[in-house]
């Protein structure tokens, strides 16, 4: 055995399946043995496009993700995909080809500092001189990406290392990794203190993020929810945490957030967070933030808890195990002692959204972007797997679909990248190929990693690109319409290619829409296609924005609507 065969041994060891990579010279050797694997390959046309796959697959999934990249360039094109995993915890392993060891520091040709260009963006990385030591830095390497708060892991793979042979190869022993102990429970008497603060709050909720899905905590959210009777908001990355038309969910917050979920933080007097990091993105200004409430944060990671909002009752461990946690504890709980008012509270949420619910003014002559959004929403039943790229499309997509489970919704929440939602949807697909995926997409961001059509046509997936096309910037223009007097410096996009001849060019289905009658039929022919992408382009509302929208270091309840 040599470096390469131990490393596919061991990741196969580990349950990997899949590995979206990109080959190079230093990688020459590994991908010679990975030819004879049974590990599947993904050959992205761009290695960003790889690692956003990988991260499609391990949040449709649930696994951790694997791509991988050769030296220099290789591992630097890799480095946006994996800054987007660590913000917003995506378990990833990310392999780069490194320069032969005796050549590192020399600037040898495609060498790179890889370790340290991403040790500030990585939950830890390793740089394998010997081959010997690929089996435990493998087994380390998964075990630290999916635990505690998911995040990316750094393989840095010398030629040498990986071309060198081995005689005996020791298998991983139990992993002994003493800096690195996640807290799984929560402390027992932080718990009855919550509980305990709990007793005498009249307007509480439920703040649930991103860590719901992660931990796999939706069912006990559910459950605590409905054992107290307390409402729970999501945050965006948190969405599909509690179905939308479960009873006690009162929308979802932030800056595009609901009126009903924005007012119900300005007004609660206690909050019981859970899986956040209280981005500014959901709270607004930090020191308005619940100004009248007291506050716990429940969150795996130590590091994030009273980080941005100061909290009354900090509770290190799992989302899930502390929510079981509380409802073992939840005898404690005396819900009866303020009955009355909350039963109004959960009127007073209600009627919140009754009056301002998410609304557009309909049109019978130009596509609105909203009206695309809920088609979708009903043409799949609210079934589909939904990526986005980052925009006004990102926004219409939390608004108008309507997300009924965990790891549904798939979008670039922490870093905002462009180019994000075209990759994960084939990640998902190949993930979960009999789930329908939908990239909902604006025409900007789709453009940054469009090539990955070819790798979508090539494996013969089925997904559908939905363009939201306003020949824009969209939310950049939307910042200069309202902030800086309408002057729409180079936002505008009137120069684009046409979407349908491109996609034909790639091997896929391209349709058109450009009146609000042609959505349906469009989408129907669409959804008809089960082998190959379908690029839709929707000629939509130049001018559309997305509303409510609360300004930048604004409280929440200082939301625009118009």
């Amino acid at each position: 055995m040599n470096g390469a065969d131990i490393l596919i041994a061991s990741l196969k060891r580990e349950g990997a399946d899949v590995i979206f990579g990109y080959p190079g010279g230093v990688l020459l050797g590994l991908y010679d043995r990975l030819f004879d694997s049974d590990i599947r390959h993904i050959l992205p046309r761009h290695e960003q496009g790889g690692v956003h796959a990988a991260e499609g697959y391990a949040k449709a999934t649930g696994k951790v993700g694997v791509c991988m990249g050769t030296s220099g360039p290789g591992a630097t094109n890799l480095v946006t995909g994996i800054a987007d995993a660590y913000m917003d915890s995506i378990p990833l392993v990310v392999l780069t080809g490194q320069v032969a060891s005796e050549l590192i520091g020399t600037d040898a040709f495609q060498e790179a500092d890889t370790i340290g260009i991403t040790r500030p963006i990585v939950k830890h990385s390793y740089l394998i001189k010997d081959s010997g030591d690929l089996p435990a830095a493998v087994k380390e390497a998964f075990h630290i990406a999916k635990s505690g708060r998911p995040g990316p892991v750094v393989l840095d793979l010398p030629k040498n290392m990986l071309n060198s042979p081995k005689s005996k190869v020791e298998k991983p022993g139990q992993i002994d990794l003493p800096g690195y102990q996640p807290n799984y429970e929560g402390h027992p008497m932080q718990i009855k203190k919550l509980l305990s603060a709990l007793d005498s709050a009249k307007k509480p909720i439920i703040i649930a993020g991103g860590g719901i899905r992660s931990a796999g905590a939706s069912e006990a959210l559910i459950k605590f929810a409905e054992a107290t009777g307390i409402p729970v908001l999501l945050t965006f990355m948190g969405l599909g945490g509690i179905p939308h038309d479960h009873p006690l969910f009162a929308g979802w917050l932030g800056m595009h957030g609901a009126y009903s979920a924005n007012m119900s933080t300005i007004q609660a007097d206690y909050v019981m967070a859970v899986g956040t990091r209280f981005s500014d993105r959901s709270t607004g200004d930090f020191s308005l933030f619940a100004p009248n409430a007291v506050k716990a944060h429940i969150d795996i990671d130590p590091s994030s808890i009273s980080k941005n909002i100061s909290v009354n009752t900090p509770i290190v461990g799992d989302a899930r195990v502390v929510l079981e946690q509380l409802l073992k504890y939840i005898s404690v709980f005396k819900a009866e002692k303020n009955e009355k008012a909350r039963a109004d509270w959960l009127k007073q949420i209600a009627k919140w959204g009754r009056e301002k619910p998410f609304a557009y003014e309909k049109s019978d002559t130009v596509i609105k972007p909203q009206f695309v959004v809920h088609e979708i929403y009903k043409l799949t039943k609210g079934e589909a797997i939904i990526t986005t790229e980052v925009g006004q499309n990102q926004m219409w997509s939390a608004q108008y679909y309507k997300f009924k489970y965990p790891n549904q919704f798939i979008s670039s929440g922490g870093l905002g990248t462009m180019g994000f939602g075209l990759p994960a949807a084939i990640g998902a697909k190949i993930g979960l190929p009999d789930r329908e995926v939908f990239d909902i997409a604006g025409d900007g961001s789709i453009l940054m990693n469009i090539q990955e059509l070819a790798t979508a046509a090539q494996h013969r997936l089925g997904i559908k690109v939905a363009i939201l096309n306003n020949r824009f910037l969209g939310m950049v223009r939307q910042w200069q319409q309202l902030f800086f007097n309408k002057r729409y410096s180079y936002t505008c996009m009137e120069f684009q290619p046409d979407f349908v001849k491109l996609a034909e060019a790639f091997g896929c289905v391209g349709l058109r829409a450009e009146k609000p009658d042609d959505v349906k039929p469009v989408l129907r022919e669409a959804l008809k296609v089960k082998d190959k992408p379908v690029v839709i382009d929707f000629c939509c509302d130049r001018e559309e924005n997305v509303f409510p929208m609360v300004p930048a270091g604004a409280g929440l309840d200082k939301m625009i609507f118009n």
